[in-house]
């Protein structure tokens, strides 16, 4: 039996006590279940008791008695004992409880997706650096995170796509041409430009693709300057991430919006024709500005200079505004610590457009990470890289670590520890307990060991019970995780997932002993095995991190 399958039926019997005492109350079958803190008081808990008994004017532990004696009627249930003021503990008997081996393995890689989020449409923005030059440590954090997060929204029936926004518009993009002019030409990195061996790197690369570029005249040679190499460090970035395991659904450029359409407006100019229609912009000092203070800006910004150049502020709202023309009802941006700053000005432009800001915008922010002994990039020169730290701790310690921890806790990895092959590296213990289950299945296959039947009453051992406890709440971890932005939690379960794992394969064995035969129970056991592989399979996908089968 599964969880949901267990909440729909508690659900019909409380319904069943709500009608005898003519009650109205709606119940939402995902609110019903929870883990005792002890596993001694039983499988699963209600307190629908507590929560309901005043609405019927009855006191919680007799209203609870009631409900208590309709859930004993259910099959599988062993025991419905009432505690305390009216909690219910519920004890599931061995079959029901076991049957859920099979069911994971049957479901395979489907098994923890659901439907928590089903009819949500997100736009999830995250990196989002700068082309001009390569991520650093503080865009690694986002990295991993990020395309965690998209991957619990999606498994929870979101339907979302993950966005980086390539900031190649403004200003920084000439200092970044000039800079790369400089190196070819071998002159000084210009005032405010970029430094770093990566520019000369970069400088090789477009002489190399574009050799007019040597006689160019000045123009000319900044404008091949400037496209070949955000063409170049773009191609960088997007290699970097994909080697991290990290992909996105849509590469948005900035420049677009500054394009012209077919009626010559480009859509920054559409933005703030949207926003005046809103009744949200005015004029002063032959500015355009928009009226943020009425939704928590500390001031009102301006979206057109009195020259007539668009602020970036412009480019913020028509990115929002695009968003919501895609079908994104959902927006959420991940930034970094530095910045806070932009957090009511992205919700207040949000209540500008005529959305709600505490609903249909979402802006988690990231605290810093720092690698203990980690070293400058020698080509950047200012910043530890991403490619860096990938080659020094892995990808898989690095992804894992990573999204261990919440947000907006400041971290610092230990690469000593990360690299070290003991349980003493959380990413080693659980992907040591995958593959582990394909080592017990390996050996079994050798002694004879199938899935040809399975009697999951026969899995009574309090370990085997323990495991199953765990594997049944793989589903609701995978959908909380989704709904809070938060898959640390994943990996945190994981980590229990592992140490009850472990302990069952010491108390439970799968192959028979010396001259044994073979029995029912060695192959309900290997039907366990597997299905903790399964959870620990895609637990780890969901966090980016490979599941090897041998270490």
């Amino acid at each position: 039996m599964t969880p949901t399958e267990l909440a729909e039926l508690a659900a019909a019997a409380i319904g069943r006590v709500l009608a005898r005492h003519d009650s109205t109350i709606e119940l939402d079958p995902q609110d019903l279940l929870e883990r005792p803190k002890s596993r001694e008081h039983g499988d699963w808990a209600l307190s629908i008791a507590l929560k309901i008994a005043k609405t019927l004017a009855m006191q919680p532990r007799v209203l609870a008695e009631e409900i208590a004696a309709e859930l004993r009627e259910i099959p599988g249930i062993a025991s419905a004992e009432v505690a305390g003021p009216g909690f219910i503990n519920l004890k599931l008997d061995a079959a029901s409880a076991g049957s859920l081996a099979k069911l994971i393995v049957d479901q395979g890689s489907e098994y923890g997706r659901n439907s928590s989020l089903e009819g949500q449409t997100i736009n999830l923005e995250f990196v989002s650096a700068n082309p001009t030059g390569p991520l650093h440590i503080g865009h690694t954090r986002w990295a991993a995170l990020g395309d965690s997060i998209a991957r619990v929204l999606a498994a929870s029936g979101a339907q979302m796509v993950s966005e980086f926004y390539i900031n190649d518009a403004g200003n920084q993009m000439d200092k970044f041409g000039a800079s790369v002019l400089a190196a070819i030409r071998g002159e000084p990195t210009p005032e405010g430009g970029y430094p770093g061996s990566y520019i000369d790197d970069l400088a090789k690369r477009v002489v190399e693709a574009h050799p007019e570029v040597l006689t160019a005249a000045d123009e000319a040679a900044l404008e091949i300057a400037r496209e070949s190499a955000y063409e170049f460090q773009l191609g960088d970035i997007r290699e970097s991430l994909e080697k991290f395991n990290v992909h996105f659904d849509v590469w948005f450029s900035e420049r677009t919006l500054h394009e012209p359409g077919p009626d010559g407006k480009s859509k920054v100019d559409l933005a703030v024709e949207r926003l005046r229609q809103q009744g949200r912009v005015f004029e002063q000092d032959g500015a355009i500005w928009v009226r943020t203070t009425e939704f928590g800006d500390d001031k009102d910004r301006v979206i057109r200079r009195s020259n007539g150049v668009y602020t970036y502020f412009a480019s913020d709202a028509a990115y929002y505004l695009d968003k919501g023309d895609r079908g994104f009802a959902h927006k959420i941006y991940l930034l970094g610590a530095d910045h806070h700053g932009y957090v009511r000005r992205l919700k207040a432009l949000a209540g500008a457009a005529g959305d709600d800001p505490d609903v249909d915008i979402e802006i988690p922010i990231g605290q810093l990470v720092s690698v203990n002994g980690a070293r400058l990039s020698k080509r950047a020169g200012n910043i530890i890289e991403l490619d860096d730290l990938r080659d020094w701790i892995g990808t898989d310690a690095l992804r894992y670590s990573l999204g261990r921890y919440p947000a907006d806790s400041p971290l610092a990895l230990d690469p000593e520890l990360l690299q070290k092959r003991t349980n003493d590296n959380p990413v080693f213990y659980v992907q040591y307990a995958h593959a582990r289950t394909h080592q017990v299945a390996r050996n079994a296959a050798a002694s004879g060991v199938d899935r040809s039947e399975f009697k999951p009453e026969l899995l009574t051992d309090e370990t085997e019970s323990n495991l199953l406890g765990l594997l049944a709440e793989f589903p609701r971890i995978v959908a909380q995780s989704a709904q809070l932005r938060e898959p640390h939690r994943i990996a945190r379960y994981l980590e229990d997932l592992a140490a009850a794992y472990h302990r069952w394969y010491d108390s439970c064995r799968v192959i028979p002993l010396g001259d044994d035969p073979v029995t029912a129970l060695h192959r309900s056991r290997l039907w366990l095995n597997d299905a903790a592989g399964v959870v620990f399979r895609n637990g780890l996908g969901l966090l980016g991190v490979s599941a090897p089968e041998k270490m």
